[in-house]
Protein backbone atom coordinates (compact mmCIF):
# COMPACT_ATOMS: atom_id res chain seq x y z
CA UNK A 1 0.00 0.00 0.00
CA UNK A 2 1.29 3.46 -0.93
CA UNK A 3 2.90 5.93 2.46
CA UNK A 4 2.67 8.88 2.07
CA UNK A 5 5.11 11.21 0.80
CA UNK A 6 6.67 13.94 1.82
CA UNK A 7 4.39 16.74 -0.17
CA UNK A 8 1.13 14.86 1.55
CA UNK A 9 0.64 13.69 -2.18
CA UNK A 10 -0.87 10.31 -1.15
CA UNK A 11 -2.89 9.41 2.25
CA UNK A 12 -2.40 6.02 3.65
CA UNK A 13 -5.65 3.91 3.13
CA UNK A 14 -6.54 0.59 4.10
CA UNK A 15 -7.62 -3.11 2.21
CA UNK A 16 -11.24 -4.22 1.30
CA UNK A 17 -11.03 -8.12 0.65
CA UNK A 18 -13.55 -10.92 0.73
CA UNK A 19 -12.92 -14.38 0.33
CA UNK A 20 -12.80 -13.74 -3.97
CA UNK A 21 -10.71 -10.08 -3.87
CA UNK A 22 -8.26 -8.10 -2.24
CA UNK A 23 -7.93 -4.82 -3.20
CA UNK A 24 -5.63 -1.83 -1.21
CA UNK A 25 -7.77 1.34 -1.10
CA UNK A 26 -5.97 4.99 -0.30
CA UNK A 27 -6.52 8.49 -1.44
CA UNK A 28 -4.28 10.46 -4.44
CA UNK A 29 -3.35 14.03 -4.74
CA UNK A 30 -1.02 13.93 -6.96
CA UNK A 31 -3.49 14.86 -9.80
CA UNK A 32 -5.67 17.99 -10.49
CA UNK A 33 -7.59 16.77 -7.51
CA UNK A 34 -7.58 14.11 -4.81
CA UNK A 35 -8.57 10.88 -6.36
CA UNK A 36 -9.32 7.27 -4.96
CA UNK A 37 -6.74 5.02 -6.17
CA UNK A 38 -7.57 1.30 -5.93
CA UNK A 39 -4.61 -1.52 -6.46
CA UNK A 40 -5.42 -4.88 -6.82
CA UNK A 41 -3.86 -7.17 -4.64
CA UNK A 42 -3.59 -10.11 -6.72
CA UNK A 43 -2.47 -8.73 -9.81
CA UNK A 44 -0.87 -5.03 -9.14
CA UNK A 45 -3.07 -3.69 -11.01
CA UNK A 46 -4.31 0.28 -10.21
CA UNK A 47 -7.56 2.17 -11.01
CA UNK A 48 -7.64 5.92 -10.11
CA UNK A 49 -11.14 7.28 -9.56
CA UNK A 50 -12.26 11.06 -9.52
CA UNK A 51 -15.40 12.29 -7.63
CA UNK A 52 -17.66 12.49 -10.05
CA UNK A 53 -16.46 8.55 -11.29
CA UNK A 54 -17.49 7.94 -7.47
CA UNK A 55 -20.84 9.28 -7.83
CA UNK A 56 -21.56 8.15 -10.98
CA UNK A 57 -21.20 4.59 -8.97
CA UNK A 58 -23.41 5.67 -6.00
CA UNK A 59 -26.44 6.46 -8.29
CA UNK A 60 -26.07 3.45 -10.56
CA UNK A 61 -29.62 1.56 -9.98
CA UNK A 62 -28.44 -1.84 -8.56
CA UNK A 63 -28.77 -3.75 -11.89
CA UNK A 64 -26.52 -1.76 -13.69
CA UNK A 65 -23.84 -3.52 -11.63
CA UNK A 66 -24.15 -6.25 -12.59
CA UNK A 67 -22.34 -6.63 -15.64
CA UNK A 68 -19.04 -5.21 -13.54
CA UNK A 69 -19.71 -7.64 -10.99
CA UNK A 70 -19.61 -11.00 -14.07
CA UNK A 71 -15.88 -11.42 -13.83
CA UNK A 72 -15.97 -13.43 -17.76
CA UNK A 73 -16.86 -10.24 -19.13
CA UNK A 74 -13.51 -8.56 -18.65
CA UNK A 75 -11.41 -9.81 -15.71
CA UNK A 76 -10.39 -13.31 -16.99
CA UNK A 77 -10.30 -12.18 -20.93
CA UNK A 78 -7.02 -13.06 -22.56
CA UNK A 79 -7.48 -10.55 -24.79
CA UNK A 80 -7.27 -7.39 -22.24
CA UNK A 81 -4.95 -5.37 -22.30
CA UNK A 82 -3.34 -4.55 -17.77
Amino acid sequence: MPEQDQGGNVAAGGTVSSEFAEVAVSVDRTANGPRLRLADQRTGRVRFLDALELETIVWLPDGHLTRLLDPSADRWRDDQAP
